[in-house]
This record gives structure tokens, C-alpha cells and sequence, in this order.
């Protein structure tokens, strides 16, 4: 059913934790949103892309895949609380949210399968989980079963 995807994305942006570097864009406010989350942050530095793991207090990870250009081409997420979409997935925010509404059944996760976005989320209270990517940014070498 619709009304359930709906449901989730309205609990998403009613409780969402704040977030960090936006789809699409540079890694630069990584630091400013650590803080303002009070969170630990976590680079792991790859020859293909770097991860930037960001955790909340509240137990919310948000992974950020940089290329080495240091463009977010990639997120995840998961914990108790949804991380805050319009603030991660950027300007693909809207895009992703006429995607979920176009669903039918609405039942299960929200798949979003388009040329210039993919988007993976789900869960329930207390256990969401997400992917989003760009698959025109994926840097060479790297697949979606990289993104987790």
C-alpha cells in the first residue's frame, strides 16, 4: 500500500537525525554536520573512494562514499532512527520521493531504479536501512555491492 511508504518518509522528515555530506556534492561539510550530530566520525581511505562513517548518538550510521575527486557518489544508512533524506539524498530528494509514490503495493522497501538515481530503503521502527547512489558517478572498479 502507498500510504505506508508514505508513512515512512513522513516519519523521516518528522524525526529525522541530521545528516551529512549531500548526495551528488563535495565531502566539505562532513566535519560542521559531525558536530552538529555530536557524532564520531570514521575515514577509511581506499584507492577507489574514500568512506566517511558518521554515528549519532542515537545509533544512526551514515556512510558517505567519496571519489577521489571527492564527490559523494554514494550513501547508507542504518539504526533505530532514519537519517534526514532531503538533507542526504539532496537534490535527489525529490526525485526519490515521486519514485516511492509511484510504487504500487507500497508494502516492503522503497526500490527507486532510474538511469540517474538508485535508491534501496526499509525497515521499521528502530531498524532502517537505506542505499543511494548515483550510477553515473560510480568510479571505475567500484559496484553497487561495494555500497553498504
Amino acid at each position: 500500500m502507498q500510504i505506508r511508504s508514505i508513512g515512512i518518509m513522513l516519519i523521516a522528515l518528522a524525526f529525522p537525525c541530521t545528516a551529512t555530506a549531500v548526495l551528488g556534492e563535495t565531502v566539505e561539510s562532513v566535519q560542521i554536520d559531525r558536530a552538529r550530530m555530536k557524532a564520531t566520525l570514521r575515514v577509511v581511505s581506499g584507492d577507489k573512494y574514500t568512506l566517511h562513517e558518521i554515528q549519532a548518538p542515537s545509533g544512526t550510521v551514515v556512510r558517505e562514499y567519496a571519489s577521489p575527486s571527492g564527490k559523494v557518489f554514494a550513501v547508507a544508512w542504518e539504526g533505530p532512527r532514519l537519517p534526514d533524506l532531503r538533507q542526504v539524498l539532496g537534490a535527489y530528494f525529490e526525485p526519490y520521493v515521486e519514485g516511492a509514490k509511484a510504487m504500487r503495493g507500497g508494502h516492503g522497501p522503497v526500490t527507486i531504479q532510474a538511469p540517474e538515481l538508485v535508491v534501496y530503503s526499509g525497515g521499521h521502527m528502530r531498524a532502517f536501512f537505506g542505499t543511494a547512489y548515483l550510477p553515473q558517478m560510480l568510479p571505475h572498479g567500484v559496484t553497487p555491492k561495494d555500497i553498504q
